[in-house]
């Protein structure tokens, strides 16, 4: 063969390989199922490079053994359950090498197994078989086999470098899905531990309080629960809305899916409508992508509409026919999409009034007030006021890292008194506050907020704050050492560090009684 015949052959295998590469990144870059892509791959190095009985192996989970993961189109026969060992065959050699092998002849190879393919005697004289490894993070993952019609061996290590190539794209891609599925599988292990968390949490026997009233709320819920019925939760800012639909998702049959949340006094029109029902790309101005909405989010589930009563006249529209025929679109498209969608919303305005004002739809509002269940406010369930403390103690005890075992008795006596306009989230914020300013393990009068401190006081006392504030610290003190000696006046004076005289003294201006401390 003369020397530019030679070239220009090379030049036209190297162009066939360059044609060959750019069909197989193409073909990495696709989302589609792992299997199927490498079998594209394969399908092109038989069509665009004339290679035979393509075939990719992948190694085991437990690293001894390498798997057929994918052939090509065009292979004439494959057993997909065939496995090599390391060191098996010149595969496993490969496997366990991690350097590419090249055999001129495949029928002068006494260490060829060829069990993957069916060949037929003449192909078994004229091929050649080249088998490089794919690596990811230099560790070998699996192999890439392929038969080549005979040819001199400098084309072959030609071949082999052009596969090599080949071999580092599949190991990106393989690493890469193998990565994802191994981190989708711990999100999935953790979804499943927070889901099995919150289920705790959230059971209607775990919200706190035993007063009539909250008990009411919890056969309510215990009625609702099990059924797909649409709620409307009602009451004051701060009661607890949220937690009661949580508790009834987390008590439903669709518990295992998604719970979702939206708070509807947050948004305006269009971002309201656009996070309820998702939208398309362009479908308005800074659309740069399409996204899902919370309906869609909350498929099989559960979606909680806080603040429903903010909602705009159109998208109450577009609501109810989510709640009547359970269908809705996207913001931008005509496609309509089925909604499997537990609906619980949530209010603290009087919809009634709404309703009469003509802000509110009345056909929406009966849509959703099929089961109304109204929270207290905590001014009426006060006998629930000092559980709540507690449970409120010994949450933000454990966040600050301090050691508050109790709530002195002036402290309750001036929560008790405290008519809590913010329900159960101010008093809440109110023990965070109280936990904070805590000393010696004891919530003091004096440990929480003004607002609760100064109006019972100034009632009993016409003296400055300075003094209110001293007669509470003092009062607090003496009636925790009283407390912890079982009334004994002595006792509590060594505690205190002052004399007996002294605490006698200010036990009578203060009206602390030591006798309803003994045992």
């Amino acid at each position: 063969m003369s020397l530019a015949k030679e070239i220009s052959e090379t030049n036209n295998v190297h162009y066939q390989h360059l044609g060959a590469l750019r069909q197989v990144g193409e073909v990495l870059s696709r989302d589609a199922v792992q299997e199927n892509v490498l079998r594209d791959v394969l399908d092109v190095l038989e069509k665009a490079m004339d290679f035979q009985r393509c075939t990719i192996m992948l190694l085991s989970p437990d690293g001894t053994e390498l798997w057929v993961e994918a052939v090509g189109v065009e292979s004439s026969f494959s057993r997909k359950k065939v496995k090599y060992r390391r060191g098996e065959g010149v595969t496993g050699q490969v496997l366990n090498s991690g350097k590419a092998a090249i055999v001129s002849r495949i029928s002068e190879a006494s260490h060829f197994k060829g069990l993957i393919h069916r060949r037929g005697k003449g192909e078994s004289h004229d091929c050649s078989f080249i088998c490089v490894p794919i690596c990811a993070r230099e560790e070998v993952v699996g192999t890439l086999l392929v038969d080549v019609p005979f040819c001199p061996m400098d084309q072959l290590q030609v071949h082999q470098a052009f596969l090599s190539v080949v071999a580092t794209l599949v190991a990106s891609h393989v690493s890469a899905r193998r990565q994802a599925e191994k981190e989708q599988k711990v999100l999935k292990e953790e979804n499943r531990n927070l889901r099995q968390e919150l289920e705790g949490v959230y059971r209607p026997e775990n919200i706190i309080g035993n007063s009539r009233a909250i008990r009411s709320v919890y056969l309510k819920i215990s009625q609702v629960a099990p059924s797909a019925t649409t709620v409307l939760v009602r009451g004051e800012s701060g009661t607890g809305k949220e937690l009661v639909a949580t508790a009834i998702h987390y008590s439903s049959p669709r518990k295992s899916k998604p719970f979702v949340r939206l708070n509807c006094a947050a948004l305006n029109e269009q971002l309201l409508e656009s996070e309820l029902f998702g939208h398309e790309k362009g479908a308005f101005t800074g659309a740069v992508q399409s996204r899902i909405g919370r309906i869609e989010q909350a498929e099989g589930g559960t979606l909680f509409l806080d603040e429903i009563g903010d909602f705009s006249p159109a998208v109450q529209v577009k609501l109810l026919r989510v709640l009547q025929e359970r269908e809705y679109e996207r913001v931008g498209s005509n496609q309509t999409r089925k909604a499997d969608v537990r609906i619980i919303a949530a209010t603290n305005l009087d919809l009634e009034k709404e309703v009469e004002a003509g802000n509110f739809r009345h056909d929406l509002f009966y849509r959703i007030n099929v089961f109304p269940l109204f929270l207290p406010p905590l001014r009426e369930r006060r006998e629930d006021i000092l559980l709540l403390s507690e449970f409120f103690t010994a949450r933000y005890s454990e966040r600050m890292g301090k050691k508050v075992h109790r709530i002195s008795t002036t402290a309750i006596n001036l929560m008790l008194a405290y008519h809590w306009p913010g329900n159960v989230r101010e008093l809440e914020n109110c023990v965070e506050h109280a936990v904070l300013l805590s000393r010696d393990g004891v919530i003091h009068g004096s440990s929480l907020p003004t607002t609760l401190q100064m109006p019972q006081l100034l009632s009993e006392r016409e003296v400055g704050p300075l003094r209110l504030q001293v007669d509470g610290l003092e009062r607090d003190l003496i009636v925790d050492a009283l407390k912890f000696h079982c009334g004994s006046v002595a006792a509590a004076a060594r505690d205190l560090g002052i004399t007996e005289r002294m605490v006698r003294y200010k036990m009578k201006n203060l009206g602390i009684d030591n006798k309803r401390f003994s045992s």
